[in-house]
This record gives C-alpha cells, sequence and structure tokens, in this order.
C-alpha cells in the first residue's frame, strides 16, 4: 500500500491541531501507521500552522515533501495559496473560503491578494471551496470550522464514515460533540 500524505494548513487558533488528531485518530481505528507532525510557527499570535500527516502500511518520516500532499486542507485561502506547491498534480485541494489577514495586511504594510480562490480553482484539478464559517457558525460554534473540513475530506477518502464519527466522539471534548458531529455531517454533505 503506498503512502499518502495529507496538510492542514492555517492560522493559529482555527482548531488544526484538534482536526489532526481526529484524523490521525481516524488513520489508527483503521489499521494504519500514522505519523503526525505539528510545525506551530507563532500559531499564539495567528500565525501559520501546518500539520503533516502521514499513514500507510508503513511510515517512516512523517514530514511532506514539496509536490508531494495528496490531500491539502487550507482552513484559510491565503494559508491553502501559500503552500499549494506541496500538492501533488494530481492531489486534492479543500480550502475554506474564509479570509483571515495576516499581521502585514492588519498593519497597512501588505495588501491581501486578490482572486486567490480563481487562482486557486486554475492551478488545481481536484478543488473544493467551501465556506466552512458559515457553516460552522449554523451549528452553532465557529470553531466548528475544521471538523467540517475534515467532513469535506471524509467524503472523498475511502474511509467509513462511522470510523470518522467514532474518531470525534473520542477526540472532541463533550461539551461540544453535538455541535461538531453537526458540523462533520454539514461538511460531510457540502
Amino acid at each position: 500500500m503506498k503512502t499518502t500524505s495529507i496538510m492542514l494548513v492555517g492560522v493559529g487558533g482555527q482548531g488544526t491541531l484538534l482536526a489532526s488528531k481526529v484524523l490521525g485518530n481516524m488513520l489508527l481505528e483503521s489499521g494504519y501507521d500514522v505519523k503526525v507532525s505539528e510545525i506551530h510557527g507563532m500559531a499564539q499570535r495567528g500565525g501559520s500552522v501546518v500539520t503533516y500527516i502521514r499513514y500507510g502500511e508503513k511510515v517512516d518520516s512523517p514530514i511532506v515533501d514539496e509536490g508531494h500532499a495528496d490531500y491539502i486542507i487550507g482552513f484559510e485561502q491565503l494559508e491553502a495559496y501559500r503552500w499549494l506547491p506541496y500538492l501533488k498534480k494530481e492531489g486534492s485541494l479543500i480550502a475554506n473560503s474564509q479570509r483571515i489577514n495576516p499581521m502585514p495586511v492588519i498593519t497597512g504594510a501588505a495588501k491581501y491578494p486578490e482572486n486567490i480562490s480563481k487562482e486557486l480553482s486554475e492551478k488545481v484539478k481536484t478543488y473544493h471551496e467551501v465556506n466552512a464559517i458559515d457553516m460552522a457558525l449554523s451549528c452553532g460554534n465557529s470553531k466548528a470550522v475544521n471538523v467540517v473540513l475534515l467532513g469535506v475530506l471524509a467524503k472523498t477518502m475511502n474511509v467509513d464514515k462511522e470510523v470518522w464519527v467514532n474518531a470525534i466522539k473520542n477526540t472532541v471534548p463533550a461539551k461540544v460533540l453535538d455541535v461538531n458531529l453537526k458540523a462533520f455531517d454539514m461538511g460531510y454533505t457540502a
């Protein structure tokens, strides 16, 4: 079995780390060897957060090299665009349409790039853009963006939906479980 590589990219506070735990647990429950590596950067200050997840029969390293990611899940448009060189030519990009201004844009030192969505759709063969923030809000919590995006990913992977649901139940705190299960279903049917 080939090794599959997934990257979760976003900014601090978007739940990329919780999403990586759910994904890792789901893959372990499915019987795969799984390696996860997290790079936080300035995560606590809204900076870039990247998580590498690799799974297969035998995985030696969690690191994904440029041009080798099978999937990139972009929690924010600019982060999806920034990490695009890591996606394989036949890879899939799932991107949240949400836009979060980085510090240089906030201070006026830079401008947020225009037409990112259009450029992504032109550069990527398999591109799914979702308004995960609105979906999460409709479920009752804006922080459920991460699980909405996992729902979209789940639909594209060959893993039984119940395995995903069990991983969510075993990973997400009980007080927000119902919201996250709704968010997963919303992403799954998006």
